[in-house]
């Protein structure tokens, strides 16, 4: 089922970790996914669900690669889908692509809809009625009323839905309680393991507001969808350093997949605290907040030396937004510089304007790409590439994004690339970035 909202900030992914929690205590394993190009809120619903989240976005993985991920993913599971943004917001105005409800169209499931209830009564029933009309299949089963007040105020809400046909399953009241947040959305639990009780605390204390019976019996509505065959591994061919720790933690679960099908036997360590750099044969390094914790980084100056030395000396590396700021000289923050790994004649620093943007473009040789090609991907961050030399090459050019400079991205140094923009790994983007790797080792 898809659990959407009717805008950002309603308390989606509060209320998904309890109707993930709600199929957990009915005896159900959980099988947790995000619309969109989001990794810190899957971080949440893997706490709930005991469970890894995935992923679903039609601009970045096609019709296809959305079905066959739900349908392989949650085999013999319940599927809990987190909405992004308001139920159709998509990639932009003009039409649903890449929306929550193309992905409930899409897959054929049922939605229960979150409102703000927040200020108004009568007046959330209208707001509700939009979301209906707006689409001739608008998929919506349900509707679960978010900071509700008195109990009167619950009434009036439900009294003004009646008309509407709408099974109302759920009326959370304001919490005091709420997760920390700042300039990318809520504070990753990967930053600190004991958020993950605290949000199956708040999650279970929510339950107690939802009518779970109700909500397994629309779940129950979902259209069944066409089986696929999960890829074969191939035989270890290369060890892949990834980066992974309060730092580095934004990875699609499908690029990590697709990387050990394609034979890349994966060695998780922390640029913050392990002593040394694994024994690999290529890295990749993820996204997430550097720039939160740069000091811890720039202390453990071991660990970039050994990193700027294998770079040097030919080994494969892949980075993006977070893992670029890691590599380029420099990180700049509130004013304090911080001394970064220098794989990268580049500077970087926060600022306070966001770039988001799902991106598009060609590509030249490099470690993802081989000889070349199209990707597509997405670039979310605050801070930008406030020194970049004349003489950079660049291995990505977007007809869709900002990238690092004047729409090019994917900066070359060695055998590395860095770029801003996120890609989701194709299965021959993986098996490049793996061969790329095994080179070095027999070398």
């Amino acid at each position: 089922m898809v659990i959407s909202g009717t805008g950002s900030g309603v308390g989606k992914t509060s209320i998904s970790c309890a109707v993930i929690r709600g199929f957990v205590h009915m005896g159900h394993a959980v099988q947790p996914f995000k619309a969109g190009p989001d990794y810190i809120d899957p971080g949440y619903l893997a706490a709930a669900a005991g469970r890894e989240a995935a992923n679903l976005d039609v601009w970045l993985m096609g019709r296809r690669g959305v079905t066959e991920s739900l349908s392989r993913n949650s085999a013999g599971m319940a599927g809990v889908i987190e909405g992004v943004m308001g139920y159709y917001d998509g990639f932009d105005g003009r039409g649903d692509t890449a929306s929550t409800h193309h992905i409930a169209v899409l897959t054929r499931t049922p939605t229960i809809l979150v409102v703000d209830a927040g200020g108004g009564a009568r007046s959330v029933a209208a707001s509700v009625l939009g979301f209906l009309r707006f689409s001739r299949n608008p998929m919506i089963r349900g509707v679960i009323l978010n900071r509700t007040g008195s109990r009167r105020h619950v009434m009036m809400c439900q009294d003004a839905l009646k008309p509407l046909g709408v099974e109302v399953v759920g009326a959370v009241p304001r919490m005091k309680g709420r997760f920390g947040s700042r300039h990318l959305g809520l504070v990753p639990p990967a930053e600190d393991p004991g958020m993950t009780a605290e949000i199956t605390k708040m999650a279970d204390h929510i339950l107690e507001h939802l009518d779970m019976p109700a909500i397994a019996r629309i779940a129950g509505g979902a259209e069944p969808l066409p089986e696929h065959e999960h890829a074969r591994r191939a035989p270890a061919a290369a060890r892949i350093g990834v980066a992974l720790d309060g730092s580095f933690n934004f990875y699609y679960r499908d690029n990590l997949e697709r990387l050990r099908q394609a034979g890349g036997e994966l060695v998780f360590f922390s640029p913050e605290s392990s002593g040394a750099m694994p024994e690999v044969d290529g890295l990749y390094m993820g996204g997430g907040f550097p720039e939160v914790r740069a000091d811890i980084l720039e202390r453990n100056r071991n660990m970039m030396g050994m990193v700027r030395e294998a770079a040097a000396d030919g080994m494969p590396m892949y980075a993006e937004c977070g893992g670029l700021m890691y590599m380029a000289r420099g990180l700049t923050h509130e004013g304090k510089r911080r001394r970064m790994a220098g794989v990268f004649d580049l500077e970087t620093e926060m600022t306070d304007q966001v770039t988001l943007n799902y991106t598009r473009g060609v590509t030249g040789r490099s470690p993802v790409s081989g000889r070349g090609g199209g990707f597509r991907g997405h670039e979310f961050h605050y801070s930008r590439a406030s020194e970049v030399p004349d003489d950079a090459v660049f291995a990505q050019r977007l007809d869709i994004g900002a990238g690092i400079r004047d729409g090019r991205d994917g900066i070359m140094a060695h055998n590395a690339m860095a770029s801003y923009g996120h890609l989701y790994l194709s299965a021959k983007a993986a098996g490049t970035l793996v061969g790329y790797c095994a080179r070095y080792s027999r070398r």
